[in-house]
């Protein structure tokens, strides 16, 4: 393959992020707050078994976890940092919107 044809392939793994690990001693249980923290994304979204590169019994009992802890409130349904930021920006849009007053005749 030409150097210039080279340069215009992308690779396919561009960004790699740090795959969380489970070791033989760790137990996958819904009050492992810090194992079961890793699998979830910066959305809150549970991170599918291709992304974590875990097997199918494991990646059962991890959604299984995080399900329950959710249930039991040790784990927030959806990231708050980011529900927050949200939040804030339409807070702010509606305010310097909403500032023009009527005149009166």
């Amino acid at each position: 393959m030409d150097k210039s044809k080279r340069l215009f392939l992308k690779s396919k793994r561009s960004f790699r992020r740090r795959l969380p690990r489970i070791q033989s001693g760790d137990r996958i249980d819904y009050k492992n707050i810090n194992l079961i923290s890793q699998f979830i994304s910066d959305q809150g979204k549970i991170l599918s078994r291709r992304v974590n590169r875990l097997t199918l019994k494991q990646q059962r009992l991890i959604t299984i976890a995080i399900k329950q802890a959710r249930i039991l409130s040790s784990l927030p349904f959806l990231n708050n940092e980011r529900l927050a930021q949200i939040l804030k920006k339409r807070n702010s849009a509606i305010r310097t919107t909403g500032l023009k007053k009527k005149k009166r005749k």
